[in-house]
């Protein structure tokens, strides 16, 4: 008999939801955030200090960082310009959350390499709305309806997908993959990643269950004799790189 999936694992047809890196070392305030982001429908990870904060997010990679100025050890401002700093994580959007009120407070922050500057007290409504617009900008893809990377279409309505004008069928999981890779183009994912954001955290498979389905997508998409776009990166993942040009 086969084990039922974990009611939140990601079933058919379902893609991965945003994911929230909550960075507060008041465990009170951890928690509302939490709760209030959980029930918006986000993944929320939660680190309690700033050294806490760059594991998670080189080990979970999330969609945006709200991030408290006044931490122990590392300070936020000082994640921020990490994170920054690094190519990997330049564009991940962040979001600084702090006390202080003043105007040369708000310019530092900013100038750190925030998106935005929220001051406590706040309303949970008013951040999550924050966050949303945020995530529009820096990931446009989340308000479309439509996804598309050179020759390759995703309706996401119908959940149909063609290539240069025909028809591609895929499986759930090779569609739950695509998707993800058209979302974000060119960026390289590793096989725990796409586990992670394609089976869900609590779903227990073996990396090579991944390459199984980077195969059956490469075959998929190559269905009328185009060219290969999943491109391998030997010793880290997979991406998905369509040459503009030849769009």
């Amino acid at each position: 008999m086969t084990p039922a999936a974990p009611a939140n694992a990601l079933q058919p047809g379902m893609t991965a939801k945003p994911r929230l890196l909550i960075v507060e070392d008041e465990d009170a305030q951890a928690e509302m955030l939490r709760y209030n982001f959980s029930r918006e429908g986000f993944d929320v990870l939660v680190a309690a200090d700033g050294d806490e904060a760059l594991l998670a997010v080189d080990e979970q990679q999330p969609d945006l960082v709200v991030l408290d100025w006044m931490l122990p050890g590392t300070s936020g401002i000082a994640v921020c310009q990490r994170l920054r700093a690094r190519p990997a994580t330049r564009s991940l959007p962040i979001i600084i959350l702090t006390a202080r009120s003043e105007e040369n407070d708000r310019i530092r922050g900013l100038e750190s390499g925030a998106d935005d500057y929220v001051v406590k007290p706040f309303s949970p409504s008013e951040l999550v709305a924050r966050v949303r617009a945020v995530l529009r900008r820096a990931r446009p893809a989340l308000s479309e309806e439509k996804l598309v990377c050179g020759d390759i279409t995703m309706d996401l309505v119908t959940h149909r997908v063609s290539r240069s004008g025909k028809r591609i069928h895929l499986g759930p999981t090779e569609y739950r993959l695509l998707r993800l890779f058209l979302e974000r183009p060119y960026r390289v994912f590793t096989r725990e990643q796409l586990l992670d954001q394609v089976w869900g955290r609590d779903i227990h498979v073996e990396l090579r269950t991944v390459d199984v389905h980077i195969r059956r997508l490469r075959k998929a998409l190559g269905t009328h004799g185009d060219d290969d776009v999943i491109r391998t990166v030997r010793g880290t993942g997979y991406a998905l790189d369509v040459d503009e040009a030849a769009a």
